[in-house]
């Protein structure tokens, strides 16, 4: 009995299987139970264990297999003031912390972010993904975030994380002078950004934030629905052909009341036509009518010249004309008129007609 009591006195092997997900920190619990000199100590992948020995940081173990001795204990062996070979029992609380990836946490933006765009002028985005966190300082979680909490678990944590995150994502966005609709193409280069500038304070926890996602970037109800309607509009394209599109499509809908009326308009014009061609009443069909007015003659073109960084104009072929003949126009004179692709030599254009009809310069005798 008396050697059951000192066997169960001291602990022999420490170790931690976690089999949850949400668990960052797990205190191993000693029971009151001294941790005997020579203990076996399991350190798994994806984990690290941390002493701490009277309310400071001691020694950190990474993965594997270690015999708690002073050799292998050394910043505790330190506080303690042990010599080597010490053999005796001690109590200390040790921590064992999970480093693998904390995967789909959730970040969003509670209020909206202010931005200028180029296009809409000032406006309000909101945005919205996801993140992973990892502790990359054991030590430094401990002491920063931890405390003596005995589990401590994601949760604890990601609250503060995302509001870390919404601050930079706030003032990236607002500086970042993206237009609104093209930001939907630069996720991943907005979502570098705010990784990069959210890990200075995120490393003071002992994390890091291996993957950092924006999963969207909205615009208010209001402005979106007003982005539809233009979209349509986009779409419609000529306003009036697309009239006349729906109108022509009625016409060969029976019953509907734009069939009924557009039936009823043909109908008339059908019947004013008829009266047209049977012309004046008491006259008989083929009766010489009054003949309609000529249209109006065409109106020439307006040209402008550009001529040492200036333009001038406008003016008419006529007064071109004459300036050819004066040699004030030439091939090499860049021209502009109403529907021309830019500015052209006076020889890529119509004009060319003119040039050729001014007589060549006399030989020199």
């Amino acid at each position: 009995m008396v050697f059951d009591f000192l066997k169960g006195e001291f602990i022999d092997v420490i170790s931690w299987l976690d089999d949850t997900r949400d668990t960052m920190v797990w205190r191993f619990d000693r029971r009151g139970q001294a941790i005997k000199m020579g203990a076996k100590l399991t350190v798994r992948e994806g984990q690290a264990a941390v002493f701490i020995h009277e309310g400071q940081l001691a020694d950190v173990f990474t993965p594997g297999l270690y015999m708690l001795e002073t050799n292998n204990l050394p910043i505790l062996t330190t506080l303690q003031h042990w010599d080597h070979g010490f053999q005796s029992p001690f109590k200390s609380e040790i921590y064992f912390v999970n480093t693998t990836r904390f995967n789909d946490q959730k970040w969003g933006t509670k209020n909206p972010i202010m931005a200028r765009d180029p296009e809409f002028g000032p406006i309000r985005l909101r945005a919205f993904g996801t993140y992973s966190m990892r502790v990359s300082d054991p030590g430094k979680f401990i002491q920063e975030v931890v405390g003596t909490d005995g589990e401590f678990t994601s949760d604890e944590i990601s609250f503060q994380i995302r509001n870390v995150i919404v601050q930079s994502a706030s003032q990236v966005l607002a500086k970042s002078g993206i237009p609104v609709l093209d930001m939907a193409a630069n996720t991943a280069d907005l979502g570098k950004i705010i990784a990069n500038a959210i890990a200075p304070q995120v490393g003071e926890y002992g994390l890091t934030i291996p993957e950092f996602y924006i999963e969207n970037i909205s615009l208010p109800e209001e402005v979106e629905k007003a982005l539809d309607k233009r979209t349509s509009m986009g779409v419609v394209g000529d306003l009036n052909r697309y009239m006349q599109f729906n109108a022509a499509e009625s016409m060969g809908q029976p019953g509907s009341a734009m069939g009924s009326a557009m039936g009823a308009g043909m109908g008339m014009g059908m019947g004013a036509s008829m009266a047209q061609n049977m012309g004046p009443w008491g006259s008989q069909p083929g009766a010489a009518a009054a003949p309609p007015p000529p249209p109006p003659a065409p109106a020439g073109k307006a040209w402008h010249l550009a001529a040492d960084g200036a333009t001038s104009g406008p003016f008419t072929e006529a007064d071109l004309a004459q300036w050819a003949t004066e040699g004030r126009l030439n091939r090499a004179t860049m021209v502009w008129t109403a529907g021309q692709d830019g500015w052209k030599m006076a020889a890529e254009t119509e004009l060319a007609r003119l040039l050729d009809q001014v007589p060549p310069p006399l030989p020199k005798p």
